[in-house]
């Protein structure tokens, strides 16, 4: 765990971060004790919210096994990481194709940090980090050419992103920015905390976070998040929650408030 005496000028160790809280609810180490705090003000006004941060996370595994081994997919941009946790994007895609090629990126000084020592490649494959903000998608294609093949397909991973863009014709302007120099087969991969999936009691905890870390955080609708995915094809099981999404096992996990779909490009 980082020491906040030694903290980088740029990491506010006196305000919590959605990235170190995040890892908190993960059990992860890398966080301050402001956002051990916070975290746990949050999970008291809406106890589900580590559910909803293992279900992103297990969302994430399958998915990437879907697109690396299923479909074939060998590159995987992904977009406001946080921090390095088990079953990171690579190590999932890479076990299943040893030369996927992976793009990381935030713009988060601890985020970066991290990536850059623990985030290495199989010697097949590649995974670079890129230290940029998800609102310029022109910039992030341009970094990303060095280590990807824009020619060819690419998984767009936004898992728990577009909430921090509040605006929501600039969030679907980013998604647009990423998808529209892409060719056909990329796929766009979502998921967004909702107040609908039983998520109604979430609205107080995000209220409280909003004036208490950083960065700030919205919740959107089925239709505002649907909107995300204009001009591409859903793949099954459509918009639904992210436990549900092709859940492993027979039984059918229960809910949580997170939207998760996957869309590919026609």
């Amino acid at each position: 765990m980082n020491d906040p005496r030694t903290a980088p000028a740029r990491i506010r160790s006196d305000i919590a971060h959605n990235a170190r809280v995040w890892n908190y609810w993960l059990g992860g180490r890398d966080n301050y004790p402001v956002d051990r705090v916070v975290g746990d003000r949050v999970t008291g006004m809406y106890p589900s919210i580590g559910e909803v941060a293992r279900a992103d996370r297990a969302f994430l595994g399958r998915v990437v096994r879907h697109l690396a081994g299923d479909v074939g997919i060998g590159q995987f941009l992904d977009i406001g990481t946080g921090l390095p946790t088990a079953d990171n994007t690579h190590e999932v895609a890479q076990h299943t194709a040893p030369d996927a090629r992976v793009v990381y990126v935030d713009n988060d000084p601890t985020v970066l940090a991290h990536a850059r020592s623990l985030l290495t490649s199989s010697p097949e494959g590649a995974t670079e980090y890129l230290d940029a903000d998800a609102r310029d998608p022109e910039r992030i294609l341009r970094a990303a050419e060095g280590t990807l093949d824009l020619r060819r397909p690419v998984a767009v991973m936004m898992l728990g992103i577009l909430n921090f863009v509040l605006d929501t014709d600039e969030a679907r302007s980013v998604v647009d920015g990423l998808m529209g120099p892409l060719p056909s087969g990329s796929h766009l991969v979502l998921t967004h905390p909702t107040l609908e999936l039983g998520g109604e009691g979430n609205e107080a905890a995000m209220s409280f976070w909003n004036k208490n870390a950083t960065p700030p955080i919205t919740a959107r609708s089925r239709p505002e998040f649907a909107s995300f995915f204009d001009g591409l094809d859903v793949l099954d099981p459509g918009i639904v929650s992210c436990a549900r999404w092709r859940p492993d096992g027979r039984l059918l996990p229960a809910p949580v408030a997170q939207f998760g779909a996957v869309g590919r490009k026609p």
